[in-house]
């Protein structure tokens, strides 16, 4: 089943598209349809910000400047880890593994010669009156385009990119891209702009959860993301190429803008909701032109909350936790799994949890999180037994086995990320936490609990009840 333009209910779509994961949610009652016209302005960003980590939301009828949308809203699509594991076709516990297994084995695309993403064609597309693109919060200077998978790629080098930037219309057919100068798409048009070239993109909106969650991982420059997306579907990525451009684009998405970047085009954005929650000023970004829009004919616009909101947050923490565990096992294999969760906004606070650890591998582990991504600031090191996503859970373990004066690390004058909210000079100091058993510190360390022979009677009894 899929949800129509206006709420209707019409035949399933791939099961590579966004309306497949729509679908699935509405048949678990996990998405709500708002039936009252609700404005792009603010108020599609309070209800999404009120319904927070809740339930997915459907607005069919959006107000903008100039009128009703005939293009409905979507968004808080992926705001908890059942959600993610779920539009994998995984579960919590099995997610981080299914995602380093396609770092490591992708997945080709496939070609097709048609495309629902294809079926309505806009030139020279004014933004603002094509797209119902939201005004989040009240400091930006103007409204974003937050779920937009943007393809590139280099000419000359073939170096393909697949990331998530955020867009600000700028009038007609321009708009301003929000991306970090040492991000790869900023260096991609960097290297463009120094042949006298622009740099050819696709921003692709309305995406299965495999496409975003790839386009988020943190990878090697060129390393192609969107054949990862497959290996997360575990078929290959249906693709097709963009109308005026050789760039390909996941077929089954809702809308395509078309268009270069120039690194040469320079727009001073102003105030801007970062992860942390706050506003940062980045002072001057690059700017793109579309020469095209490509959507579905009853095409639905997806949004992603900005700010310290769980669907933001988790979309970086999920990737980014996957890459540190792939990468942190090289240094230390007893590394199990790796929580980059909400309460460190999915990019600030590390929690690695390691097997049966020996002495000192804790520590390796903390330089190793440092090592491979700036942002980490504080990382906590727990046993096998502690879910490193359950923050009670690993804040009982620092509570119950680290002493400060032993297990806690301080390092100043680290490099740290430009959007690191307490940065000065490019810097930050690290904090890591050893909340890992040591034998000296008791004579044992068996936790109060019934017998298990009681406590799988019990389930039995509360599921009997429906309570369990």
């Amino acid at each position: 089943m899929d949800v129509g333009a206006k709420g209707t209910i019409a035949a399933a779509s791939s099961r590579q598209s966004m309306r497949a994961f729509l679908s699935a949610l509405a048949g678990r009652g996990e998405l709500v349809t708002i039936p009252e016209a609700v404005s792009s302005e603010y108020e599609v960003a309070a209800c999404l910000a009120e319904a927070d980590s809740g339930a997915a939301l459907h607005f069919p009828h959006v107000k903008g400047p100039t009128g009703t949308s005939a293009m409905p809203i979507v968004g808080n699509l992926l705001n908890s880890l059942p959600r993610f594991a779920a539009g994998l076709s995984s579960t919590v516990q099995q997610m981080q593994a299914a995602l380093i297994a396609a770092i490591d084995k992708p997945v080709p695309h496939r070609m097709v010669s048609s495309a629902p993403c294809q079926e309505h064609v806009v030139a020279r597309p004014s933004l603002t009156d094509e797209l119902p693109i939201p005004r989040f919060f009240e400091k930006e200077g103007g409204p974003y385009i937050t779920a937009g998978a943007i393809v590139a790629r280099d000419r000359l080098t073939g170096q393909s990119n697949l990331s998530i930037a955020r867009l600000m219309p700028l009038g007609g057919d321009r708009a301003f891209v929000g991306i970090a100068p040492n991000h790869h798409l900023a260096i991609l048009a960097r290297a463009a702009h120094a042949r006298g070239k622009k740099l050819d993109i696709a921003v692709c909106i309305g995406n299965h959860p495999a496409v975003l969650l790839a386009a988020c991982l943190y990878l090697g420059l060129g390393d192609d993301e969107l054949p990862i997306a497959g290996a997360l579907l575990g078929e290959p990525l249906d693709v097709i190429r963009c109308t005026r451009s050789d760039l390909l684009v996941p077929a089954h998405c809702e809308c395509v803008l078309e268009g270069t970047l120039d690194a040469g085009e320079a727009f001073m954005e102003g105030a801007v909701s970062e992860f942390h929650g706050m506003y940062e000023n980045y002072g001057a970004g690059i700017v793109a032109t579309f020469s095209r829009l490509t959507r579905r004919r009853d095409a639905i616009f997806q949004v992603i909350l900005p700010g310290c909101h769980p669907e933001h947050c988790l979309l970086g923490g999920v990737a980014i936790a996957a890459g540190l565990c792939r990468a942190v096992r090289n240094a230390v294999p007893s590394v199990r799994e790796v929580a980059v969760g909400i309460g460190g906004a999915g990019r600030l606070h590390a929690v690695v949890s390691l097997d049966a650890p020996r002495p000192g591998e804790a520590r390796k582990a903390m330089f190793a999180i440092w090592a491979t991504v700036n942002l980490v600031k504080q990382v906590i090191v727990v046993d096998e037994d502690i879910d490193p996503w359950n923050p009670i859970e690993v804040e009982w373990a620092c509570a119950t086995r680290s002493k400060p004066d032993r297990d806690h690390i301080v390092i100043p004058a680290v490099r740290a990320d430009r959007s690191e909210p307490l940065e000065v000079g490019g810097t930050i100091t690290k904090l890591g936490i050893d909340a890992t058993r040591r034998e000296g510190d008791r004579p044992d360390w068996d936790l109060a609990k019934p017998p298990a022979a009681a406590l799988a009677r019990a389930r039995d009894i509360l599921r009997q009840h429906k309570l369990n």
